[in-house]
């Protein structure tokens, strides 16, 4: 994703450069736009857009697995209208303040509203793609940004505001951090920032604004109560989440070459590598307090060392993936304590594996990114990090890290407190569920339907009076019929019993 930052590809076709002069790139009617891209590029972009889409419901099967069962269709359906909601964003105004052509410092213009103008000109991503690849492309990561940030909601928040903070949160928040980093205006980019595909505009922004989130929402009812000391209900939905996402997230950092290119290939090693060491370092840490192989860990330890290969995916070399692995596995499992010290119940450790992650991510690159892999793409230019002795990379990491968390933090706050506020005279806007409510679950108050359907048994299983043993029967044969109903009755029982349970879950 990481644009050129020195010159022009010099493999593209001067025709792409000359038709840039027309917003769409050229009239399809008189030229046939396609010959100035490679198609083979075009055909692993459009690979990599679906890609990142599959990670979406990803994101959902991990949170559901992770929550109680009462709440766990909720996070499913909140990841796949993430999807349906910000692409709605994205087609109407931003693409446009996030890649404008004509983009400030710190956000974009209009003239690409409604996608007006986005066709086959060259992208400022790369001018070795069209506008309009670019643009779904990018789309897929707003939504999986705001789909991984909404997990906060878990158990206790209200669908419907939820909702209208999507919209809003995509608007004022991903967008002017996803320009300043990308857009090659934007003020990271210009400073000399690196941050290939999703460290700051991805996860500290979603990270962040999941904290945001649980502050606001307040704790769950139970909070630091034998009441909340539950497993994962699900952890085959957390495993399946896992592959999603781990397959998925090779169109996330691969696809950010843009390019089919050595430097994709290069991406592809390194984020599975340093999923794998993260996955193992998380399972050691575990075992080591709990002497058990944990399922959960492992898992946890995989995205762990995803995010955090996630903003050096396309410089660093493929033996400092481990070092990513390692370092991302142990920090974010040691940051899972950090919601007991800041006293937030951020349910999921959205904060934890996304928020420090990230940022351990954006510093490690820092320290290992190199020009040669950069330039394995055939033509970007960087000074690189610590390894090419460019001590002041650090400086710019860190700079782009605390203002993107920072900015994430206070404008979800900001945000949120206003929806809340609305919600004190219009109710539908109130961010969190009703007591009552978060004790049925959000899934029954809210959707009306369940991830399983013997949830059912609360409202099916029917209680029986004393009589009902007898009552399609004849007092003939006394013996016989009161045998009938102590049978019945422990039949009712054990359906209570699972009635019971199901609540409880």
């Amino acid at each position: 994703m990481n644009p050129v930052l020195s010159g022009s590809d010099p493999t593209t076709p001067l025709e792409a450069f000359n038709n840039a002069t027309d917003a769409n790139g050229g009239d399809s009617r008189l030229y046939n736009l396609n010959v100035f891209y490679n198609p083979g590029d075009i055909a692993w972009m459009l690979t990599s857009t679906a890609l990142v889409l599959l990670m979406i419901p990803g994101v959902g099967f991990f949170y559901s697995g992770l929550a109680r069962r009462k709440s766990a269709l909720s996070l499913l359906w909140l990841s796949v209208m993430a999807t349906a909601v910000v692409s709605f964003q994205w087609f109407f105004w931003g693409y446009s303040l996030t890649f404008s052509h004509k983009a400030g410092r710190f956000i974009g213009a209009l003239d690409n509203f409604g996608l007006m103008n986005v066709l086959g000109a060259p992208s400022v991503g790369s001018t070795r793609i069209p506008d309009l690849l670019f643009c779904v492309y990018q789309g897929m990561f707003a939504a999986i940004t705001v789909a991984l940030a909404v997990g906060a909601v878990a158990e206790r928040g209200r669908m419907l505001p939820c909702i209208i903070y999507m919209f809003i949160w995509t608007t004022v928040i991903y967008d002017p951090i996803a320009c300043w980093t990308w857009n090659p205006h934007g003020w990271v980019f210009v400073k000399g920032g690196l941050d290939f595909a999703g460290g700051t505009p991805v996860h500290i922004s979603s990270g962040c604004a999941a904290l945001a989130y649980s502050y606001m929402l307040g704790k769950r009812r139970g909070h630091g109560t034998q009441e909340l000391n539950y497993r994962p209900h699900n952890v085959t939905h957390i495993v399946i989440g896992t592959v999603f996402l781990w397959v998925g997230w090779f169109g996330f950092n691969a696809g950010s070459a843009l390019s089919a290119n050595l430097r994709a290939v290069m991406a592809a090693v390194v984020t599975n590598l340093a999923a794998c060491v993260g996955g193992i370092t998380w399972c050691l840490v575990d075992y080591r307090l709990e002497r058990k192989w944990s399922t959960v860990g492992f898992c946890s330890g995989v995205i762990a060392g995803l995010v955090a290969i996630t903003p050096g995916s396309g410089f660093v070399p493929a033996w400092a993936a481990v070092v990513f692995g390692v370092c991302g596995g142990i920090a974010c499992n040691y940051a899972t304590k950090l919601k007991y010290f800041l006293r937030c119940d951020d349910a999921l450790d959205i904060f934890a594996v996304h928020g420090i992650g990230g940022f351990v991510g954006n510093i490690l690159t820092a320290f290992f990114a190199a020009d040669y892999i950069a330039h394995l793409d055939g033509f970007s230019v960087i000074p690189g990090g610590w390894l090419n002795h460019h001590w002041i990379q650090l400086g710019y990491q860190l700079a782009d890290s605390l203002a993107g968390g920072t900015y994430s933090f206070v404008g979800t706050c900001i945000i949120l407190g206003a929806l809340d506020g609305i919600g004190k005279f219009l109710p539908m806007f109130k961010l969190r569920a009703s007591e009552e409510e978060e004790i049925l679950g959000i899934d029954d108050v809210e959707i009306g339907e369940f991830a399983y359907d013997y949830v059912e048994l609360t409202r099916d299983v029917k209680i029986p009076d004393e009589t009902d043993g007898l009552s399609t029967h004849s007092l003939e044969g006394h013996s016989a019929a009161m045998g009938h109903h102590e049978k019945n009755q422990d039949s009712v029982d054990s359906s209570n019993q699972l009635a019971e349970w199901a609540h409880r879950a």
